[in-house]
């Protein structure tokens, strides 16, 4: 039987996409579920899956910009993938005695396997295993041949790991100088990127857009991770990163500066009661921006929670556009490939965004004494036609009283002592 295997449709607005890569050869056997194929629209890129396993027929080359719902390859069912070969195989006994069951007083002097102890065949008995992984295969009762034979495929960047490394009993790898060269590489920018690439240029030309910097002192919040963050790994399955304290900052700085959280849609600004944060991840395909809903009803923990899993989502490709639209205001971080200080570019229709950066000690002065503290530099990229310059200034300040007393965050932003005062 013939199976033809369609686009899905990645969004409702999205009516084509381009086939970003093939992960599988024309005429090879692929099995039921393989990934084998990319395809990448304007907002994210998704992969495409066997329904059946069998022969593939590819229809479409990579770099095509075909329609939603077209047939992008078939696969013939009768013939059979390598899985249920493989199962056959298994239950035909041996006639060599290469493989043969030991014999009574053999299996009585061999000696006994730890149990959920990380086993291999002697083709993979020179793989270097970490302390890390090895607890993790521990854990999940995996061998070495498990994850192997367990990987999907080999890119780029395993090669160029194998590549690097330095070979046993020889020398460490000294880089040679290169040669003079006058070679041009050509890439086609993929449909993200082409998007991604019109959204910046219209928001230079449409938007009046300023920045204002202030700087955290983050000595609160790294001490209050240093202190709680066993106890935090234990209950939660994750570490606590720095991306939650600033997401619920920002939902709480918005009741303070509701405008920083409006949109301007012709000639009307659209204030949302809800705050939904966009995370800007950095992919191998370009930047996305996955959203957190309602920011502003979740804990720091479910916050934490929730930007993993996007993120992961992201990166390996398996979010839906859903996930990637929507968002009133947007966070991006600099700071974790070294950025000191940025102008981020605001995510339309959003009117703001803020960066974060680098954290550096620094001298600072505190009750009149010169002390080092970490510090951070933080950013707000606003469009001055909705934003004022006193609510974003205001805002900003918000968030560095927020962040420099992390336990007003249970309190609303506001000052524990007044509350508890009532004045």
């Amino acid at each position: 039987m013939i199976v033809e295997i369609k686009v899905p449709s990645p969004g409702e607005s999205i009516t084509e996409v381009e086939i970003g890569s093939w992960l599988v050869a024309d005429g090879a056997v692929v099995t039921k579920n393989q990934e084998i194929a990319e395809v990448e629209s304007d907002k994210a890129t998704l992969t495409i899956t066997a329904s059946e396993g069998g022969k593939i027929k590819i229809n479409a080359e990579e770099g095509d910009t075909i329609a939603v719902g077209s047939v992008v390859c078939t696969i013939d069912t009768s013939v059979a993938p390598p899985s249920a070969v493989a199962a056959e195989t298994e239950h035909t006994p041996s006639e060599t005695t290469e493989h043969a069951p030991l014999q009574e007083e053999e299996q009585e002097q061999a000696p006994e396997t730890p149990e959920h102890a990380p086993v291999s065949s002697p083709g993979y008995e020179n793989v270097k295993v970490t302390s890390v992984a090895k607890e993790m295969m521990k854990e999940l009762d995996l061998s070495v041949d498990d994850v192997i034979n367990g990987l999907k495929r080999i890119g780029k960047k395993e090669v160029e790991l194998v590549a690097n490394l330095p070979k046993s009993g020889s020398a460490p790898k000294i880089t040679e100088q290169k040669t003079a060269s006058r070679e041009i590489d050509r890439e086609r920018m993929s449909s993200l990127r082409r998007k991604l690439s019109e959204r910046l240029v219209a928001v230079k030309n449409e938007t009046a857009m300023l920045t204002t910097f202030n700087e955290v002192d983050m000595s609160f919040v790294m001490d209050l991770r240093s202190k709680y963050q066993q106890k935090f790994t234990e209950k939660h399955g994750l570490k606590l990163g720095f991306m939650s304290f600033f997401t619920k900052a920002v939902a709480l700085a918005m009741d303070f500066y509701p405008m920083v959280n409006a949109q301007l849609d012709g000639e009307e600004i659209v204030s949302p009661r809800f705050v939904d944060v966009g995370i800007a991840v950095s992919t191998p395909k370009g930047l996305m921006v996955p959203i957190v809903r309602n920011a502003e009803s979740k804990t720091i923990p479910q916050i934490e929670i929730e930007i993993k899993e996007l993120a992961e989502k992201a990166r390996t490709k398996k979010i839906s556009v859903q996930e990637l639209t929507g968002g009133t205001f947007t966070i991006t971080n600099g700071g974790v490939f070294g950025s000191l200080l940025s102008t981020p570019v605001i995510n339309p229709p959003q009117s703001a965004i803020l960066g974060m950066h680098n954290i550096l000690d620094r001298p600072v002065a505190v009750n009149g004494q010169v002390v080092i503290r970490p510090m951070m530099y933080i950013a707000l990229s606003y469009d001055h036609r909705v934003i004022d310059g006193k609510d974003s200034v205001g805002f900003l300040v918000k968030l560095k009283e927020l962040l420099e007393n992390p336990e007003r965050m249970l309190t609303g932003g506001q000052d524990a002592g007044k509350l508890l005062l009532g004045i």
